[in-house]
């Protein structure tokens, strides 16, 4: 099933449903042009699809700091402070994807302006994901503000029950019910994320640009 946030933008009204360097994705496979596209990113061709994994990943996180993850594009790069707190049992198993590679090409395969971008798909199709789900129920304070990074998950699915398909809010707020586990906020490069954020179709949902993770780890790791 595809695993899409409750209501996409159109739906809002009716239902109320940071500075980043500009990194090269010289550690991914894709062929790049070394040109820069009419959005300012590098231009890369889409990865191929790969199936899901199957195998349940979590990892332990660092002590001492807050933990974060780098996530490097075409685009640039931004970095996620995550909140064990909010979501401990799908932060530890979206850092333990990220440290086994699996978000390593694959691509933002739907953007909204003004709302969010949402990646973590290695099908590209936005129905894959790790072939295992957590949950972590969020708290009926949740609110979903610009640069919060949570997880998708289907209508049907149980509040907080995630996959690997996570999305940026871009947006000053999105509006949406507290039902998304959150793993975090964008606290470098959200300029980058404002970037890809332009790079969507409102009425389609689906990029006008190819947008790649080249890599995405744990700081430090």
């Amino acid at each position: 099933m595809t695993r899409w946030l409750v209501l996409g933008l159109a739906a809002l009204a009716l239902a109320g449903c940071g500075g980043g360097d500009d990194e090269s994705d010289s550690a991914s496979g894709n062929a790049t042009t070394g040109a820069s596209t009419a959005g300012g990113c590098h231009q890369v061709e889409p990865p191929e699809p790969r199936q899901e994994d199957g195998a349940e990943k979590e990892t332990a996180l660092p002590e001492g700091k807050k933990p974060e993850l780098v996530v490097q594009t075409n685009c640039g790069t931004f970095t996620i402070e995550l909140d064990e707190k909010a979501s401990p049992k799908t932060v530890a198993s979206v850092a333990g994807l990220a440290e086994a590679g699996f978000y390593d090409e694959t691509t933002f395969h739907r953007i909204i302006p003004g709302f969010v971008i949402q990646g973590g798909d290695p099908t590209a199709t936005g129905t894959g994901g790790p072939g295992y789900s957590t949950v972590d129920t969020p708290a009926e304070a949740t609110k979903y503000t610009k640069g919060v990074v949570a997880m998708a998950k289907t209508p049907t699915e149980a509040p907080g029950t995630a996959g690997s398909q996570f999305f940026v809010v871009t947006g000053p707020d999105a509006g949406l019910p507290p039902e998304y586990a959150v793993i975090g906020k964008v606290t470098e490069g959200l300029d980058v994320v404002e970037k890809i954020g332009q790079l969507g179709d409102a009425a389609t949902e689906e990029p006008t640009e190819v947008v790649v993770i080249s890599k995405m780890r744990l700081a430090d790791a």
